[in-house]
């Protein structure tokens, strides 16, 4: 029997507790016996596996987990973050999950056709029709920075259903929130290692103190010759393949010979990412991890490169590229120069999910253009573009630009670009561009 770490432990503990429940780092800490710093980065990881949600001036709750096939649901968590919102009453309610939000641009009596339980009145000063949302058990989201009558947030409070006050407008509101389920939509629809690795349970593994007789008789049996090799607690300590044990006793312990550090991936990891690594490295099989580095299943090359036949259906994007990259990028200061940031949204990938050559060659003249208004040299035409992608970069993952002047005339310049992601450069361009005077 393997025995759960603190960090393992708190996870669990998460998992099991009640829909909705609130949850603190302190009352963590004190409950299970562990350290606040533990407690805190436990609570983080929920966060990121969609177990919790921690909401401004509210604190962290518990929520549904969502499956992917119900991705394109919000909960009414996820709208306070989308919105910028706070709330007003019905705090007990932010887990609940909403499937429609209805536009309060009607008389009262008419939108009574269109509320109904699990969704969201959208809607203005009007307190009369926040108290009908309520009552029809539709949650209500108020625009224009307005507050509401406290009988009416004491009747969200009795009822569970969240009252939430946003400073947008009702147009932009629709929009922002249309928006984050578009955004929610495409992930649905990228393929990931999770949804075609094959369980531990259906395959094969050494554990580090088996006998490498124990290889030989897995390799009769399944014809492969390379196993992950697991400790006690099921983490992935190393992999065997037929060049390690080549000339070794077969008495010897597994871990004498396996190769330590594999390569391994989780089951968020996009397909293309691990097609690419497992193309690169020349490997045939990779190990399928939880967040605790434990093994959870294998993925084969065969398997990846038979699930990339299918994944040519994506939905089309409604903004223009060069929109999505000047609104993500954000730049700053630093010894050498300007730094652009981004984060990778799911408009900005191809079809197997990852940043697009399209989206690449937009955010090189988009930063490249900055750095030259930056320097005062009037606008850029660019001429010729020259990129390569070293790494494939995945949805969400945030990366870096470094645009660096190589040569410039009076009214020619030379552009080095590199794309960097967790410090590690994964793409590079050479711009070269004609100078426009702006005046």
């Amino acid at each position: 029997m393997t025995l759960a770490t603190k960090h393992e432990q708190i996870l669990n503990h998460i998992e099991t507790l009640k829909i909705g429940n609130k949850i603190s780092v302190r009352q963590i800490a004190k409950d299970l016996n562990v350290s606040e710093g533990t407690a805190y980065r436990a609570i983080k990881e929920a966060e990121t596996r969609g177990l919790v949600s921690t909401i401004e001036r509210v604190g962290t709750i518990r929520i549904e987990q969502k499956k992917k096939e119900n991705f394109e649901h919000l909960t009414y968590a996820e709208i306070i973050g989308i919105v910028d919102g706070q709330v007003l009453g019905g705090r007990e309610g932010l887990h609940k999950t909403l499937h429609k939000f209805v536009i309060g641009a009607m008389k009262t009596d008419a939108m009574l056709r269109y509320l109904e339980k699990d969704s969201l009145l959208i809607i203005g000063n009007r307190s009369e029709a926040h108290r009908l949302a309520l009552e029809e058990g539709a949650a209500v989201l108020i625009t224009g920075g307005f507050d509401t009558d406290e009988s009416i947030k004491r009747l969200a409070d009795e009822l569970d259903l969240p009252i939430i006050s946003t400073s947008y407008d009702t147009f932009t509101v629709a929009a922002m929130i249309n928006r984050a389920i578009y955004d929610q939509l495409i992930k649905k629809e990228i393929v990931l290692v999770g949804d075609i690795y094959t369980p531990y349970e259906k395959t094969h593994y050494l554990r580090r103190t088996d006998p490498l007789q124990k290889w030989y008789h897995l390799k009769d049996q399944t014809t492969h010759s390379r196993y992950p090799v697991v400790d006690d607690q099921m983490r992935v300590v190393g992999i065997v393949t037929s060049k390690d044990i080549i000339g070794k006793a077969n008495d010897l312990p597994v871990e004498k010979v396996m190769t330590k550090n594999p390569i391994t991936v989780l089951k968020e990891t996009s397909l293309a990412y691990a097609a690419h690594m497992m193309v690169w490295e020349g490997i045939e099989i990779v190990p399928v991890e939880d967040g605790n580095h434990r093994l959870i299943g294998l993925i084969s090359r065969q398997d990846v490169l038979k699930a990339l036949q299918h994944v040519n259906r994506q939905p089309q994007v409604g903004e223009t590229i060069d929109d999505i990259i000047t609104s993500e990028l954000s730049v700053e200061k630093d010894g050498t120069g300007l730094v652009f940031s981004s984060k990778v949204t799911p408009q900005m990938t191809n079809a197997l999910g990852t940043l697009s050559n399209g989206v690449f060659v937009s955010f090189i003249t988009e930063v490249s253009s900055r750095l030259l208004i930056n320097m005062k040299k009037g606008d850029l035409v660019a001429e010729n573009i020259s990129i390569y992608f070293i790494k494939p970069v995945q949805i969400d993952n945030l990366v870096t630009i470094h645009p660096k002047i190589l040569e410039m005339g009076r009214k020619s310049v030379k552009i080095d670009i590199e794309l960097y992601h967790d410090k590690e450069i994964v793409g590079k361009a050479i711009l070269i561009g004609q100078l426009i005077d702006r005046y």
